[in-house]
């Protein structure tokens, strides 16, 4: 692994100048994996193994027409590359298990019977082994279990590897049962697409996920965003000043720039008023949120944050349920508002993002 400087603090990973995809390719070489779930992350890993050319196969219950069409649409072919699930797990060497985490708990019994000694079960999150205790997530000892976290939405973990820049991803070796589970983990690493990859450990990384979904990557961003733009509607602004001041701004210009240098980079790109407003204003939102992101880890810690999703994603009425919850901020003034700034945007860049995300939604491993 490569030593790299973090910020002073070293740290090793692993590039793809080091672990190149023709070695990925001979650790994987006799190996059928099996991608349980084509879903959220399960399109975007499996489209790009098999643009990798890895021996790929698909396992999705019939039950949910939508992702099995998707998957036929992708070029899965159904008895050749695509199973239902107990079929795919038996085939497969290594079983890529990226099912929400409630469907997890509620398929492992199944999954659990087709796992055979020497194979891999591969997470693409911790949160199945880390809280075994309430999902009975328990492999037996003589299979490898490995993980490979993709930093990033299937969208992105998809688009990026079409771009050639790849996604960052954590990895880390749980159980090692047949002493090649460092090598699986990372080839997969690889053929996923992955840009470089770094250590973790199954439970640093389900904590940190769980802190930064339900913290700044969505929970927060989204709250703060919310309250930012009700604060200009209620002062006599329009709705199209307040979103493009609240969002617009953001993730077309502000977030842009920090992406390629820095936060600083992004200030000393602003006008002086801005620079200095934001300087001033950040440590009062610190202080103001610091209280919520310690129980908010807390939380997670203490598994009460698990307890949660399982009760409610594991009810069966949760896909309605969150149909409601999300068609309630899609039909919101302000993110009506940003539909209209959307499809002001040039047709161009929205049909190249449409042909790159093809058959992909949504984020992580849910």
């Amino acid at each position: 692994m490569a030593k790299i400087d973090f910020g002073g603090v070293e740290e090793e990973v692993v590039m793809r100048k080091e672990f190149p995809l023709t070695k990925a390719r001979k650790v994987l070489k006799k190996e059928t994996i099996a991608v349980i779930g084509y879903g959220v992350q399960g399109p975007a890993q499996s489209l790009n193994m098999r643009d990798n050319g890895l021996n790929v196969i698909i396992g999705q219950a019939k039950s949910f027409k939508a992702d099995w069409d998707r998957a036929v649409a992708d070029g899965w072919k159904p008895g050749e590359t695509l199973f239902d699930i107990e079929e795919a797990t038996e085939r497969a060497t290594i079983v890529q298990y990226l099912v929400s985490d409630a469907a997890q708990k509620a398929l492992w019994p199944t999954i659990k019977k087709h796992l055979h000694p020497g194979d891999a079960l591969y997470f693409s999150h911790g949160f199945s082994i880390v809280y075994g205790k309430q999902t009975k997530v328990i492999p037996s000892e003589d299979i490898d279990v490995i993980m490979v976290a993709p930093k990033g939405s299937g969208t992105s973990v998809r688009r990026n590897f079409l771009s050639g820049a790849g996604i960052n991803s954590s990895f880390a070796v749980h159980q090692d049962a047949t002493g090649n589970a460092y090598e699986r983990c990372v080839a997969l690493g690889i053929g996923i697409g992955s840009g470089y990859l770094f250590p973790t450990t199954f439970e640093k990384e389900v904590f940190s996920d769980l802190t930064g979904e339900r913290g700044i990557l969505m929970g927060a961003l989204a709250g703060v965003m919310e309250a930012q733009y009700d604060v200009l509607r209620k002062n006599g602004h329009s709705p199209s000043e307040a979103f493009n001041e609240t969002v617009e701004e953001l993730t077309q210009s502000l977030i842009r720039l920090v992406d390629e240098n820095g936060m600083d980079w992004m200030f000393s790109n602003c006008s002086a008023t801005a620079q200095r407003g934001a300087l001033d204003w950040k440590p009062k939102f610190k202080k103001a949120v610091m209280p919520v992101f310690r129980d908010l880890y807390k939380r997670v810690k203490s598994g009460e944050e698990a307890k949660r999703v399982l009760s409610v994603c594991g009810r069966q009425d949760y896909r309605e349920r969150l149909s409601k919850e999300l068609a309630a901020i899609h039909d919101s003034e302000m993110w009506r508002a940003g539909a209209a700034c959307r499809s002001l945007r040039p047709k161009e860049k929205a049909k190249d993002i449409d042909k790159s995300t093809k058959g992909i939604k949504g984020r992580g491993s849910n």
